[in-house]
């Protein structure tokens, strides 16, 4: 597959199981996220990786995020499942710096590049990868588990593991309502 069609057949697979990535497949997905736009080179994120039993603990994090008087069994159970949807998970979160030149915004979107990049880079390994947020991107204590200081964000969690089916390719969207000239 070239780079032009990866990208005009982009699609997230949600459906993954093992085997993971190897080690050198690792490196390159990883090495692939350190390659974006980065205005200054602040390189302002942080890449952590889940896998193994690292996944029972992500998934002890969560649970512990979510736990209220009033929380129903089912979603403590489904939020307990929710690492296990891949045997790999690259959580990525910002490291903000102050820099005259380089918003706080503009390093959001460099880390937001990054998961893009790596899940470009999964699937042109022939994996699998699902880039997922939610309420608990968004959750002090789940960035504190992570050590993650909470001025930070949690940019998404990079699930990528093996496609256990393949999944028609969504239609394309167009653009032409959604370009204009100057």
């Amino acid at each position: 597959m070239n780079a032009i069609d990866l990208l005009l057949t982009r699609q997230s697979t949600p459906l993954l199981s093992a085997p993971a990535p190897d080690k050198n497949n690792l490196d390159t997905i990883l090495s692939a996220g350190m390659r974006v736009p980065d205005h200054a080179g602040l390189t302002p994120f942080h890449f952590t990786i889940v896998e193994g039993e690292g996944l029972v603990n992500l998934s002890h994090i969560f649970v512990e995020a979510i736990k209220s008087p009033n929380i129903e069994q089912a979603k403590i159970d489904k939020t307990a499942k929710m690492p296990f949807r891949a045997p790999l998970i690259i959580i990525i979160s910002t490291q903000y710096q102050e820099h005259e030149k380089v918003p706080k915004e503009e390093q959001l979107i460099t880390a937001g590049c990054c998961v893009h990049a790596m899940q470009m880079a999964s699937v042109a390994l022939g994996y699998g990868a699902m880039w997922r947020t939610g309420a608990l991107s968004y959750n002090d204590s789940v960035k504190k588990a992570l050590n993650i200081d909470v001025q930070n964000d949690i940019v998404g969690f990079l699930y990528i593991g093996t496609k256990t089916k393949v999944l028609p390719l969504k239609p394309t969207r167009f653009y032409d309502d959604r370009v204009s000239y100057l």
